[in-house]
């Protein structure tokens, strides 16, 4: 267990020691990944590399590790999403969407990667354990191009909820990063999505959207997007899937929950995808399954 003793009671490490440890392991993860989606196979025909990432940093960093490794073309264009938190995911996805629309011919690899245990903090604050216990580690890798596969990417919208970029933080601190995720999030994000569903939805209703792709934020993040938006309890059981089988994986989240709706079995039809992140921000999509 490479995490064996890495936190003791009354001695947990600083952030150098943190940073440490996700440079060591950050890219094995980070193989896993793009091994499973076959990678090798499409480095000849990769034009761009999009990396998400909140957890972690050192240069050279993963991105060109991956060129290295995988003996992409050196001239691939990267570029580094960091400290975005759980949204990062679908604005890596929309930036990947506008290359593709300006360059047909690009074909953009997308890794969303994150070490979230590795900022576990020692507190005595009930909200902030609470908080911790459902962040996990995880990394999705996928493909973006103009080839008709897979989930289709129709259009995206931004909103800020108002009156609320104190209930979630992210800084840089001594000990690690510093993460507050305050307890009324889900109220205000239930509350305030109704609001902006129209735009969210390009005026669509909810009840013509079949696929929901929530990211997992925790249970309670999930209740709220229910109740905020009035869907039935089976549009969100790929998202509580999520949720209970890997737990918050902040930027590579919602990439498992739409890797759900391309299993067999799926449906064609209209989905919407929906992050949330300091801001507080809703990033969200909305795409086309082809059925499986």
């Amino acid at each position: 267990d490479p995490a064996a003793g890495f936190y003791r009671r009354g001695a947990f490490p600083d952030t150098e020691t943190r940073m440490r440890f996700y440079k060591r392991y950050a890219f094995t993860l980070a193989r896993r990944a793009l091994d499973h989606l076959n990678f090798a196979e499409h480095k000849d025909s990769i034009t761009h590399l999009i990396l998400t990432t909140c957890t972690g940093f050192y240069a050279p960093g993963i991105d060109l590790q991956v060129v290295e490794h995988y003996g992409l073309n050196p001239s691939v264009e990267r570029t580094v999403v960091g400290f975005m938190g759980c949204y990062a995911g679908i604005n890596a996805l929309k930036l990947a969407r506008h290359i593709v629309r300006s360059e047909p011919s690009s074909k953009v690899a997308v890794l969303n990667l994150e070490l979230c245990t590795i900022h576990l903090q020692e507190t005595d604050d009930l909200e902030q354990v609470l908080s911790f216990l459902i962040f996990a580690d995880g990394c999705s890798a996928s493909l973006v191009s103009k080839e008709p596969v897979g989930i289709e990417l129709q259009s995206f919208a931004s909103t800020i909820l108002p009156d609320s970029a104190e209930q979630i933080t992210w800084h840089i601190g001594g000990r690690g990063f510093d993460m507050v995720l305050m307890g009324r999030v889900p109220s205000t994000i239930c509350q305030g999505l109704p609001f902006f569903l129209d735009r969210i939805l390009g005026g669509q209703r909810p009840e013509d959207i079949g696929h929901w792709a929530i990211h997992p934020g925790g249970r309670t993040i999930l209740d709220a997007v229910q109740k905020g938006v009035g869907l039935p309890d089976d549009k969100l059981r790929q998202s509580r899937d999520v949720l209970r089988r890997f737990g918050n994986m902040s930027s590579a989240t919602v990439m498992f929950v739409l890797k759900e709706m391309l299993q067999p079995g799926t449906v064609a039809g209209r989905g919407c995808a929906m992050a949330f992140g300091p801001g507080l921000t809703t990033e969200s999509m909305l795409f086309q399954t082809a059925g499986n």
